[in-house]
């Protein structure tokens, strides 16, 4: 277990190593209701030759779907449908990669993901795989990536993760959850059309805008709070205010928490997440919960860490009838309990935003424990 705990800290940044950096953009981005459209006009700029194909990972939800027959595909471009019932994996972008790798023989002109989180994490750590050697497992940290990744489109058909806009694609490796954090990550094109997000289940529309309404609540609340991050965060914040506690139609609230997303993800780019989602890291790589719902499980039970935003949290659950699941964590080994403590106390800055450099003073095995074990 200790030596899990050491490759779970490897590579990750301290306080002073995160300031005034140079962090990269989304540099291309359409917006509104129907601009998937124009995904194939923006695509045919950037394909090298008839040869080279685009290539399409696509949530499995819309197998047999009308969204498939309005995907751009010319020459021999490819569609992979992929689940999004589990946590992306290193092992599955191995997988991937290989796959395009053997069927061409060559780098494709593009990857383009459509989904949630995990198709856009799956999509840009495909990217930067097929353009730096190795495994994914290889590059789960900060700045390991050295070659800039293939060209990479993310179009997110779900709201709130954020991963449309952030610099690392969270991944499941063989001894940690943990993201590849790296400046050539980043999409080169989001296509944002809220119409893409309609008929998303009701469960995970609200654990999916809980993830940015979270977000927004261990930023603001943060030790490294800046004007920057500040200043997106609190636009998301009352985006996901009106979202989810106030009356909107159909169309507004699916408009509204798009951008919410957006704001959310650019409010950690210069700051960070707090204690539920370390918490969440643990949940993930024991028991597979996906982040959404992890998050909310965790945060539930954090009103000594940010009492406004778990009040608030409980009248959005009451509002639109969301029973979180119970009894998560009864059946835990001891072994299972230590591994799920060991990987969230290993997410340092995100306890350091969340509570200062003495955290360790405050966070023990025992405290978290007691938090898990509610669950």
């Amino acid at each position: 277990m200790e030596e899990k705990k050491e490759i779970a800290l490897k590579n990750i940044p301290t306080r002073a190593s995160e300031q005034y950096r140079n962090f990269p953009m989304v540099p291309r981005v359409v917006y509104g209701k129907g601009s998937f459209d124009q995904l194939g006009d923006i695509l045919m700029p950037k394909r090298r030759h008839s040869e080279a194909p685009m290539i399409f990972l696509v949530d499995d939800v819309f197998e047999n779907k009308p969204l498939l027959e309005r995907i751009p595909t010319i020459f021999c471009d490819q569609i992979i449908l992929i689940s999004s019932n589990e946590e992306p994996k290193t092992e599955q972008v191995d997988a991937l990669v290989k796959k395009i790798l053997a069927d061409f023989g060559d780098l494709p002109s593009g990857i383009i993901g459509i989904g949630g989180g995990t198709l856009l994490d799956l999509a840009k750590a495909v990217a930067l795989l097929l353009t730096n050697k190795g495994s994914a497992s290889d590059y789960q940290g900060w700045d390991l990536v050295n070659t800039p990744a293939v060209y990479h489109v993310g179009v997110p058909t779900i709201s709130g993760t954020g991963a449309e806009v952030s610099r690392t694609t969270v991944l499941m490796g063989p001894d940690k959850k943990l993201g590849i954090n790296s400046d050539y990550t980043t999409f080169d094109q989001v296509v944002l059309d809220p119409d893409l997000t309609e008929g998303v289940p009701k469960d995970q529309w609200f654990y999916t805008g809980m993830d940015c309404f979270i977000h927004c609540i261990e930023s603001l609340n943060g030790t490294f709070l800046n004007a920057f991050s500040k200043s997106y965060g609190e636009k998301s914040l009352d985006l996901c205010k009106e979202v989810f506690l106030g009356t909107n139609s159909a169309t507004d609230s699916r408009e509204k928490l798009m951008m919410a997303s957006w704001h959310g993800g650019m409010s950690i780019a210069y700051s960070q997440v707090g204690v539920a989602h370390a918490m969440s890291y643990g949940l993930g790589y024991v028991l597979g919960v996906k982040h959404g719902i992890g998050n909310c499980l965790v945060f539930q039970y954090l009103e000594e860490f940010y009492p406004e935003g778990v009040s608030m949290f409980k009248k959005m659950l009451q509002k639109h009838a969301i029973e979180l699941p119970v009894g998560i964590c009864a059946n835990l080994s001891d072994a299972e309990m230590n591994t799920m403590i060991t990987v969230a106390m290993g997410m340092a800055p995100l306890w350091e935003n969340a509570l200062g450099e003495n955290w360790k003073t405050i966070v023990t095995p025992k405290k978290l424990a007691s938090i898990y074990k509610k669950i």
